[in-house]
This record gives structure tokens, C-alpha cells and sequence, in this order.
């Protein structure tokens, strides 16, 4: 008898349990889905006001402050969303590809999640509830915050008179750069407090510092090209120091390339430094600027290095790499373009996991987007994929370091090409150029690394050419080299 009574109790605290867990995961979907729906209704909002605002020139550096920060909301909770409506295609392509870096559907979303998988599926999913519900949260206040900004956009002049799309947009124009560009664009055109602590009085100095690859260049091009900086400065000279094809300090005294009607007084001198410049170097590129009236004349410098915020007037502007969030967000506008993501989850999932291999490279970035646009294939993506994070992981683990990484210092990388085991190259070199169209190398670096071309010996392939101004042309100085192991193997 007791035996019996033991073993009913034993049954209904087991129905009892699975009953209570699975009403807890029932409500625990139902909260996630709630939350989905209302996080993605919040996004079309700031989606709406971020995309007028974008098409307006907006002056006021407060509302410009509070569309970045309304913009970098808007970029997390897409992150999070599509994080976590396209997590389902996880586990498809972890059984194809044996992948065991994920235990679960979520554990992949975000990498603040990586302690979780040891932890179990519900304690995941309540990890990531919790994100879905903060990022719902911080965009409802902010929402709220930039009610007075809706109000005033309507005072903004519009910038585009005709319909765009984003995608063009993104792949034509600066991308999230509207804040800094507004700030420069204000230096510009107005005078300056007198700095007691800088020998010149004849100028004012903006000095743009940022990593490789963040943009300073792009930057003041696209505010030499605002037709209010083209009317305000009669001569703008473009200058660069140091680096492959670097001009010479004398070309200043030439008159460098004039934009803009007249030769009046006024001049914006834009000086691009490779290296380090020194006070010697600083003194004598000022003794050869002319001289002009009324301290209306400007100075852009920009550098890698930190060092030349000496030299500045004003407050150095320092460009910082994109977000995780906003380059998945760039990375999917090029290349989806005007195919909506959502049509397509599974091209979506593997575009989210190659965009986390390019570890926030811009230049890979529209390599990589050109590339899978011209293959809009589920099996050629998923290969891409497989190619990208088995090179990345080799990598990592000869050198220590993402390629990428030793690309921005420009040093020496090693890549693989796909299709093949037996060779490997190496890009010795990279180089921007403003050279004409019968300058710039035939073969491409997709070519070589995706497609059948092999050159042989050292060579140059080009990278990307830029849509946007400078329009540079970025250069590798690669070689392809045989496999050391396969080299003993026939000399044996």
C-alpha cells in the first residue's frame, strides 16, 4: 500500500511539474511575441522620423544630437529583432554545416548572451526577452523625447526633391555620418573664438582624427562638395602628406585645385597627413599659405593619429568605427537593396552571420554585398559563409588576429581563395588612388579570392572603387603562394 500511495504522488508531482513548466513556456512565448509586435511597430516610427530627418538639412546641433542618438536606438532594436526572427534558421544550418558553437535558437543573438548556453534554453530565452524588452523600452523614450524635433523638421529645407531609396542612398551618400558633417560644415562657416594658446592667428584649425577606414576622407569630401562651404570659399586646396603618391609641400604655392567661382581672399586648405607631422613641417605648409583678410581662411587636417589635435583651434572631431548594430544595418541595405529581408529569412540569417565575419570592415562590407548580390542563392551564400568563417578561424589562430584587423594597419595578410587547398596569397600592400579609369588594375580581389582567375607572381587587383566622393580606387599589391606543406611534399 505504501509502495502504491508513493508511487501516485511520485506521478502527479511529475504531471504537476510538466504542467507548471509548460505554462510557464507557453507565456514565455506569448511575452516574447508581444514584445516582438510592439518593438517592431516602435521601430516604423523612428524609422519614419530618422528617414524625413535624413532628407532635410538640419542645422541645430541639439537636434542633431538627439537624431544620433534616436538613430543608434533605432539600429539596436533592428539588431534585435532580425536577431531574433531570423535565430530560427540556426539550427537548419548548424545540423548542414555541424557548427558547435551554439546550443540553442537565441544563444547566438548577442554576444552578451555567451555564458547563457551553459546555463540552458529557458534561461536564453529570458536573456534575450530581456533585450527585446529593453531595446522596446529605450525607443519608446526616445520617441518621446523627440516630439519637439518632429515639430521643427517641418522648418528644415528639404535636401532631395524627388523620391530615393535607401539602399542608394546608403551606397551613394555618407552613412551615419550627418551629425559630424553638420559639425564640420558649422566650423566653416563661422568664425571661431581666438585661441591664445595657437601661434597661428591667421587661421582657424579643425583637426579630424579616426582609425583607418572610418571615413575622413569622405567626410571633408562630401562637405567641399555642400554648395554652402562651395560658395563661401572661392579656393579649396586638397593636400597630402606622406604616403604613396603624396604631394609635395610646393604644390600649395601653385594654387593646389580651386573649386568654386572667382579667386577671391578666402581659402579652405584640407591637409591629409599619412604618418606624423612635426612642428617643422607644421611651420612651413602655414608660412605658404597665403595670406588672408579678416581671419576667414580654414584648415582641415586629418590623421590616423591623435597627435595633430596640437595643432587645432577648435575641437578635434573624432570619427568612430560604426556600431555592431549600424554595420549589420549598412551591411543589409547594400545587399538587399530594394528586396525585403523578411521574404527571404533564410538569405537573411546567413547575411547576418557573414556580416559578423567582416568584423566591421566597410571595405568588405561592399566587396562582400557586390558579390552576393550578383548570386542571390541560398547554396552560394551558405558556401560564402562556410569559406568565410573557416578563413577567419585559421587566421585567428596562426596570427592571433582578424585579417581585417591587419589590413587597417596595412600590414602584410594572408588570405585563402576558395575552391582551392593548394595555394594561399598574400596582400603585401594597399593604397588608395585618384587615378584615371586606364590606371586602375584589371583583375579584381574577388576575382582572385572567389573567382578562377590566377595571376602569378606579385600583381596588383583592385579592391573596391568607391561610388561616393573622393571616388578613391583601393589597390592590393598581392602574390599567390604555394602552400609550404605541399612544396616539401614534391620536393620529397
Amino acid at each position: 500500500m505504501e509502495i502504491f500511495v508513493s508511487a501516485v504522488l511520485g506521478e502527479l508531482a511529475t504531471r504537476s511539474i510538466s504542467f507548471f513548466i509548460s505554462k510557464y513556456s507557453r507565456s514565455a512565448v506569448q511575452d516574447m511575441e508581444v514584445s516582438l509586435v510592439g518593438l517592431q511597430r516602435i521601430l516604423l516610427r523612428a524609422q519614419i522620423i530618422v528617414d524625413e530627418a535624413t532628407g532635410r538639412r538640419i542645422t541645430n546641433q541639439g537636434m542633431l544630437r538627439q537624431l544620433s542618438l534616436l538613430r543608434d536606438a533605432m539600429y539596436r532594436g533592428y539588431y534585435v529583432l532580425e536577431a531574433v526572427r531570423y535565430g530560427g534558421h540556426h539550427d537548419q544550418e548548424g545540423r548542414r554545416h555541424q557548427s558547435n558553437q551554439t546550443v540553442s535558437h537565441y544563444s547566438w543573438v548577442l554576444s552578451r548572451f555567451s555564458r547563457a548556453k551553459r546555463l540552458g534554453l529557458r534561461t536564453t530565452r529570458t536573456l534575450v526577452l530581456q533585450e527585446v524588452e529593453e531595446a522596446l523600452h529605450g525607443l519608446r523614450s526616445m520617441i518621446l523625447d523627440v516630439t519637439e524635433l518632429v515639430m521643427f523638421l517641418s522648418a528644415c529645407p528639404r535636401l532631395h526633391r524627388q523620391p530615393y531609396c535607401m539602399h542608394l542612398l546608403a551606397e551613394k551618400c555618407m552613412f551615419g555620418r550627418q551629425m559630424e558633417m553638420e559639425a564640420v560644415i558649422n566650423f566653416l562657416l563661422h568664425l571661431q573664438p581666438p585661441c591664445p594658446a595657437s601661434d597661428l592667428d591667421r587661421f582657424d584649425v579643425l583637426p579630424i582624427v579616426g582609425a583607418s577606414r572610418a571615413g575622413k576622407s569622405t567626410l571633408v569630401a562630401h562637405v567641399c562638395q555642400d554648395e554652402r562651404v562651395r560658395a563661401h570659399f572661392p579656393r579649396i586646396v586638397f593636400f597630402r602628406l606622406g604616403g604613396s603618391g603624396g604631394e609635395d609641400i610646393s604644390t600649395l604655392t601653385n594654387g593646389g585645385c580651386a573649386v568654386g567661382p572667382g579667386n577671391g581672399g578666402r581659402l579652405l586648405l584640407v591637409i591629409e597627413v599619412f604618418g606624423d607631422l612635426d612642428e617643422d613641417q607644421w611651420e612651413t605648409m602655414c608660412t605658404l599659405c597665403p595670406t588672408s583678410s579678416g581671419n576667414t581662411s580654414k584648415i582641415i587636417i586629418t590623421s590616423r593619429s591623435d597627435k595633430i589635435t596640437r595643432f587645432g583651434t577648435a575641437q578635434a572631431l573624432t570619427l568612430k568605427l560604426l556600431s555592431r548594430e549600424a554595420f549589420w544595418y549598412f551591411f543589409k541595405l547594400i545587399t538587399f537593396g530594394s528586396t525585403d529581408p523578411d521574404l527571404h529569412p533564410r538569405l537573411a540569417y546567413l547575411a547576418m552571420e557573414i556580416a559578423r565575419e567582416l568584423n566591421g570592415s566597410l571595405m568588405g562590407a561592399n566587396i562582400t554585398a557586390w558579390l552576393l548580390r550578383d548570386n542571390f542563392n541560398v547554396h552560394f551564400w551558405r558556401k560564402i559563409l562556410c569559406f568565410m568563417r573557416g578563413f577567419v578561424q585559421n587566421h585567428v589562430s596562426r596570427f592571433g588576429k582578424h585579417p581585417s584587423d591587419l589590413l587597417k594597419g596595412n600590414r602584410p595578410t594572408y588570405f585563402r581563395r576558395m575552391g582551392t587547398t593548394t595555394e594561399d596569397f598574400l596582400v603585401l600592400d594597399q593604397y588608395q588612388t585618384y587615378s584615371a579609369q586606364d590606371e586602375v588594375p584589371n583583375i579584381t580581389f574577388q576575382d582572385v579570392m572567389y573567382g578562377s582567375i590566377t595571376p602569378r607572381g606579385i600583381f596588383k587587383a583592385l579592391a573596391w572603387k568607391s561610388r561616393i566622393p573622393p571616388y578613391h580606387c583601393y589597390i592590393y599589391t598581392c602574390e599567390i603562394r604555394e602552400l609550404q606543406s605541399r612544396v616539401v611534399k614534391r620536393k620529397r
